[in-house]
């Protein structure tokens, strides 16, 4: 049948070249309880609607509450638990997400991944879940044989300072041969605002045997809990802030405003300070101990108030905003941006700063690279405007492959085929206007999908690559 993202000759040889190339996984959310525990999947409603803030979201902008679809109170409040009433619900709206990528990845995850073709439809709504159920019943289905199964090479969950990493232990302990590591996420200790952060910190003082009741003993705790994720095999760190801005504070008057905090006397502007400072001193941990640093700004999390307070975060009230990175970075360019010890994968939510921000600045620093366009830009569409608008300024070379950013663990092979996809579509158009050699395309298609990310993540030979 016809593929829309692959329209010549050209892009469907290019993309023969990475289709069957194993899958490098260095960001994303899927739970590694999922694996360690090896359990089949509950139902097709809880397995790809409820954890799904792409397709709950949709459904509640159209006044269908997160309620109806399953997804948990924060009070511990009734919600719909009948699978086949929450797979109606959607099937009966299949409609609303017309020309979307949850449609597109949706659909490719039934035909690809269950074998399952029938369209969606509220006619079809019970002969779809019962095809999905009957495979979920299947050995084969099982986390870890669809891992196999998906080409998965190294899969990075994401986990915080004061998680004890008990299910990567498991997966070490098995001796099972899938590759599964964390990602060092320490938001939850590093965002002042954040409701629980004083607790967060005493909690990561345990695990570490540091006393949190001081700057420098807060410091030693990070460091201590990054030596146990890199122990337990983590390659990288995340930083989920709302902007990307960095400060360069002295050490008394970073010291000055952390205790301000464990008083509780902080305002917004305090909490800003404290985040762009705290990267500066995650660029310097990771010169030291080698993580890649990743930076995740621009969303305003927890925008929908409503839905956090009702199911909490991470169920798709954040929203995108204008992100300044070159006044932003500035401090931590100025201090770090030409260590090559340093690795900075930046992502953005605003495709704005893609030509005008972004790529002359991984063109210009080594420490810098692009990470791929998420969320909300994680699209074919998207994926293709990137391409084209980054790279005049920071080639191909300069950009960290594809991640999935995902919690849907069974869209993964999915997520990646449409890179992959996309990318075969854009080398295609440079060989055709005679700007790049057919092999060099070639080569560079590999690099996008597989040797890039395994690279500048430090998946090869671990943190001294």
């Amino acid at each position: 049948m016809p593929d829309p993202l692959l329209t010549t000759g050209l892009a469907r040889d290019l993309y023969a070249v990475a289709r069957d190339l194993p899958l490098i996984s260095p960001h994303g959310h899927v739970d590694p309880a999922l694996l360690a525990d090896d359990q089949p999947f509950p139902d097709p409603a809880r397995l790809l609607i409820v954890p799904d803030h792409y397709v709950t979201r949709m459904l509640l902008s159209q006044g269908i509450p997160p309620d109806r679809l399953g997804v948990p109170r924060r009070d511990g409040g009734p919600v719909e638990t009948d699978p086949r009433t929450i797979w109606r619900l959607l099937a009966a709206n299949w409609h609303l997400f017309r020309g979307t990528p949850s449609r597109l990845w949706l659909e490719q995850t039934f035909r690809t991944v269950f074998g399952v073709s029938t369209p969606l439809s509220r006619d079809t709504a019970d002969e779809v879940y019962d095809a999905i159920a009957a495979r979920l019943a299947e050995p084969a289905f099982r986390p870890r044989a669809l891992f196999e199964r998906f080409g998965i090479e190294v899969l990075a969950t994401t986990e915080s300072p004061t998680d004890e990493l008990v299910h990567h232990a498991k997966l070490a302990a098995d001796g099972w041969f899938g590759r599964v590591i964390s990602t060092f996420r320490p938001d939850n200790v590093v965002d002042l605002e954040h409701g629980d952060w004083a607790s967060n910190v005493a909690r990561m003082g345990e695990l570490a045997g540091e006393d949190t009741g001081t700057y420098a003993g807060y410091l030693n705790a990070l460091r201590r809990r990054r030596e146990a994720f890199i122990e337990a095999g983590t390659t990288s760190s995340d930083h989920g802030h709302p902007t990307a801005r960095t400060v360069a504070l002295s050490p008394a008057e970073a010291a000055r405003l952390y205790d301000r905090a464990l008083r509780g006397d902080i305002s917004p502007a305090d909490a800003e300070t404290f985040r762009g400072h705290m990267i500066l001193e995650f660029a310097r941990m990771s010169i030291d101990d080698g993580l890649v640093l990743q930076l995740h700004p621009g969303a305003s999390r927890d925008h929908n108030r409503v839905l956090l307070a009702a199911h909490g975060r991470d169920v798709g009230g954040d929203i995108p905003q204008a992100t300044d990175y070159v006044h932003a970075l500035r401090p931590l360019l100025d201090a770090y941006g030409m260590d090559s010890r340093l690795r900075v994968v930046l992502y953005t939510l605003d495709e704005t700063a893609f030509s005008r921000e972004l790529a002359p600045l991984a063109g210009g620093y080594p420490a810098l690279f692009l990470g791929a366009p998420w969320w909300f830009l994680d699209t074919p569409d998207a994926m293709r405007r990137f391409r084209e608008a980054v790279t005049d300024a920071a080639g191909f070379y300069n950009t960290a492959g594809f991640v999935d950013d995902t919690r849907a663990f069974c869209s993964i092979p999915v997520r990646h085929d449409i890179a992959r996809r996309v990318d075969a579509s854009c080398l295609a158009a440079l060989v055709e206007q005679d700007r790049l050699p057919l092999a060099e395309a070639e080569e560079t298609m590999a690099d996008l999908a597989y040797h890039l990310p395994k690279r500048i993540f430090k998946l090869d030979k671990g943190l001294s690559s």
